[in-house]
């Protein structure tokens, strides 16, 4: 094993999340450069509006949303209105520019339980600047395995001569693994970098005992393996490296000055809002609170 991060909790007004990349001493694994477990949290009916996540812009990655439990609704600037339930998939494809909110509006009404991961993948660099676009994916579609006291389902790429429908830009997988007690789950070695989250349960790995909200992060080249020290639930992923990326913000890129252009593009409001949620805006970090501009056609 390579190294292993534990998550650092960050409120994030209405709940919290377990931030694990980017770490200081592991910015990236494979073009994974951002992961975060939401919640798990329970929500009264009632929760109020600043609980939202409002619209915010992104450039130069997907973003990719993927529940345990609960619901989001996610509206963007492509004209996508779609709630997220548990197993399916949301993939939003910022390329040049895409704005979108995250409301919880199914707890708002009833109440309810959100758990989750929400990951980022960087984009190669020929495809930064690609037209943004959106994609929802049913949980039914998603290729799953159960062999050996592992349960699994392949969220995105490839892996284990499985291919998941996502569309993704560049060699990666990612996984969705329930193990039974005692059972041991191999990683994939057809790929360059990888990690195991435990989201829930405990593992075994290199002689050493983990437990939930830790990632492992694996050596290339060498077999590796956990075995699970009771019913656990993993995260497993990886792929190819894509070279350094700058992260500020929202804002992904290969580029210092194109995240400087993002910011100055935001703070002036020429980014266009979702067509389904314009009424509001999250300011650049340290700009005051504004009502949105005319967004761009």
């Amino acid at each position: 094993m390579d190294m292993v991060i534990d998550q650092r909790r960050r409120s994030l007004g209405g709940f919290e999340v377990g931030r694990v990349l980017p770490f200081a001493k592991r910015r990236m694994v494979g073009p994974f450069v951002f992961f975060d477990h939401m919640g798990p949290v329970d929500f009264a009916p009632g929760i109020p509006d600043d609980v939202d996540v409002r619209p915010h812009p992104h450039i130069g990655l997907s973003t990719i949303t993927y529940l345990f439990d609960g619901e989001i609704m996610h509206r963007d600037s492509v004209g996508s209105e779609q709630p997220i339930r548990p197993g399916e998939v949301n993939w939003m494809t910022a390329g040049r520019g895409i704005t979108h909110s995250e409301r919880f509006e199914q707890a708002r009404a009833h109440g309810g339980s959100l758990d989750g991961i929400q990951a980022w993948v960087a984009l190669p660099r020929a495809d930064e600047e690609m037209d943004p676009a959106f994609d929802h994916y049913g949980a039914g579609v998603l290729p799953a395995f159960d062999e050996g006291g592992v349960r699994g389902r392949l969220v995105a790429g490839s892996a284990y001569g499985l291919v998941s429908p996502v569309k993704t830009r560049s060699p990666l997988f990612y996984l969705h693994c329930e193990l039974a007690a005692g059972a041991t789950f191999a990683l994939p070695d057809d790929h360059r970098e990888r990690a195991a989250y435990v989201v829930r349960g405990s593992v075994e790995a290199a002689g050493e005992r983990h437990g939930e909200g830790r990632m492992l992060v694996f050596s290339p080249g060498r077999p590796a393996a956990v075995t699970a020290c009771e019913g656990t639930l993993l995260m497993v992923l990886g792929g190819e490296p894509l070279g350094e990326r700058f992260i500020e913000w929202n804002f992904v890129s290969s580029s210092k000055e194109r995240i400087e252009q993002a910011k100055a593009d935001w703070r002036a409001g020429r980014m266009k809002l979702p067509d389904l949620d314009d009424g509001e805006c999250i300011p650049l970090p340290g700009d005051p609170e504004r009502t949105p501009a005319n967004p761009m056609s």
